[in-house]
C-alpha cells in the first residue's frame, strides 16, 4: 500500500481524484484492512496545514484527540478526553471519530457548538453541515464554529461489550440580542443522536430554562436520560453569571 501525504489542498484533491482512500489515525480501519486486504493507495492529512489547525473557533480533522487542550472550547476538550485509552487518543483523529466511527463521541460536542464542516472534494473545498458529512461520509477537512459563552460534556460509565454509554453535551451561546442567550443540547442515546435548543433571557432561572427544554426533542428522552440532561444543564447554567 502506498501512503500519500499531501502538503497542500491541491495535492490532496489530486490524491482523491486518483483514487487514494482517506485514512485518519487508522485506528478503525487497520484491522479491516488486515482481514480484507489493503488498498493500493491511501491518503493521510497529517501534513496538510488546513487539517491540523487548533483554535478557539476552528479544529482540523487530522488533529489527534490527545492534542485537544485549552486552545479549544471546554466541551470539545472534555469530549476528546473520554475517548478510548491514552494510547488510542494519541493516534485517533477528530475526523476519524466523527466520520469513520459509529460511536462518534465528539459529535454531541460539535453539534452544541453549531459547528460547520469544511469538506475536501476532488474538485473543490466547501462548507456544509455535519448532517450531510455523516450521511454522505465526506472527507472532513476541519470544523468551524463561533466560540460559546460556556459548555460542558458528560459521558456515563459504560460496560465493555455493552451498549454505547449515554452522552450529554450542552453549550450556551450569545444570541445576538442583548440579554438573550441560546442553550444548545445534544445527546447520544445508544447510536441515536438528538439535538435541540432553547432561547432564554439572562434573568431566567435554571428551572425555567430546563422546563423550556422539556418541550423540545430532548424532552422526548426516556426518564433516566432526561434526568441526566436536567442535572447537566442545571449545573452548567448555575456556573454562569447573569449579565
Amino acid at each position: 500500500m502506498l501512503l500519500r501525504l499531501p502538503v497542500s489542498v491541491s495535492e490532496a484533491r489530486e490524491c482523491l481524484a486518483e483514487g487514494a482512500i482517506p485514512v485518519g489515525g487508522a485506528t478503525l480501519v487497520w484491522a479491516t484492512w488486515q482481514r480484507d486486504g489493503f488498498p493500493e493507495q491511501a491518503m493521510s492529512l497529517r501534513r496538510l496545514p488546513e487539517a491540523n489547525v487548533i483554535g478557539r473557533e476552528e479544529l482540523g480533522a487530522a488533529v489527534m484527540l490527545h492534542q485537544l487542550d485549552d486552545r479549544v472550547p471546554e466541551v470539545l476538550r472534555q469530549a476528546a478526553a473520554t475517548v478510548g485509552t491514552g494510547a488510542v487518543r494519541r493516534t485517533a483523529t477528530v475526523g476519524g471519530n466523527l466520520v469513520g466511527s459509529t460511536l462518534r463521541c465528539l459529535l454531541p460536542a460539535a453539534l452544541v457548538l453549531n459547528a460547520a464542516a469544511v469538506v475536501l472534494e476532488s474538485d473543490r473545498v466547501r462548507e456544509t453541515d455535519l448532517a450531510e458529512v455523516l450521511a454522505k461520509r465526506h472527507l472532513l477537512l476541519a470544523l468551524r464554529w463561533r466560540e460559546p459563552i460556556a459548555g460542558a460534556y458528560r459521558k456515563q460509565a459504560g460496560e465493555a461489550g455493552g451498549p454505547p454509554p449515554f452522552i450529554v453535551a450542552a453549550a450556551v451561546h450569545a444570541d445576538g440580542v442583548e440579554r438573550l442567550r441560546r442553550l444548545q443540547v445534544a445527546v447520544r442515546d445508544g447510536y441515536d443522536v438528538l439535538d435541540d435548543s432553547v432561547t432564554y433571557d439572562t434573568g431566567a432561572d435554571a428551572e425555567h430554562v430546563v422546563n423550556a427544554l422539556r418541550n423540545t426533542a430532548i424532552g422526548t428522552l426516556h426518564s433516566p436520560g432526561w434526568a441526566l440532561v436536567r442535572r447537566h444543564v442545571s449545573e452548567l447554567l448555575a456556573g454562569l453569571t447573569p449579565r
